[in-house]
Formats: structure tokens, C-alpha cells, sequence
């Protein structure tokens, strides 16, 4: 399975935690995550100027049965989303980012 990426706020990503949540997993019952594609897209349209972004780098493999693919909000294009909590294990890399 690929890779797949989501872009977290700082004060959501904790690594000594055994898994992590995304304040969109209470809100709308998932997280949002994105392809390597469509990582500058979702940069630009909601983080524009942050510099403070952490991207986090998922084993999709992992995820398998938390994982679907699909298009929610009519942009012509499947995105990954993640019904529930990542587990620290998926998470393959945490890099600093910026929009």
C-alpha cells in the first residue's frame, strides 16, 4: 500500500501518545488525509503562510481497515480519510512543514 500524508496542527501532534487524533476525527467523524499529489493542493487551500505545520507520513498499509478513499465534497477526486485514530506505529515519519 502507499503512502498516504496528513498535515497536522502543533499542538494536536503528540509522539509519546500511542495514537494520533486529528480535532476533524470528533467533528466529522474522521481525518483528513491526503495523497503525495494532493499534499500542495490542501497546503495552499487551508494552511496559506503557516510555517509552524507538521507532515505527518502514514503507512496506508496500516490502516487498511480504517482507511477509504473517497470524495465527500464533490471535488472530483477521491481523498484518503482515516475513521479513527491513527496509531503511532503508522505513522512512518513526522516532518516539519510549511504551507
Amino acid at each position: 500500500m502507499p503512502t498516504i500524508y496528513h498535515i497536522a496542527e502543533p499542538d494536536r501532534w503528540k509522539p509519546e501518545a500511542p495514537a494520533y487524533e486529528a480535532e476533524s476525527l470528533a467533528a466529522e467523524g474522521f481525518i483528513h488525509c491526503s495523497t503525495a499529489a494532493q499534499v500542495p493542493g490542501v497546503a495552499a487551500a487551508f494552511y496559506a503562510c503557516r510555517t509552524d505545520l507538521i507532515l505527518l507520513s502514514i503507512d496506508a498499509g496500516a490502516m487498511a481497515d480504517i482507511l477509504v478513499y473517497e470524495d465527500l465534497y464533490e471535488h472530483g477526486e477521491d481523498f484518503p480519510h482515516v475513521y479513527g485514530p491513527i496509531p503511532m506505529h503508522a505513522i512512518t515519519s513526522a516532518e516539519a512543514f510549511s504551507a
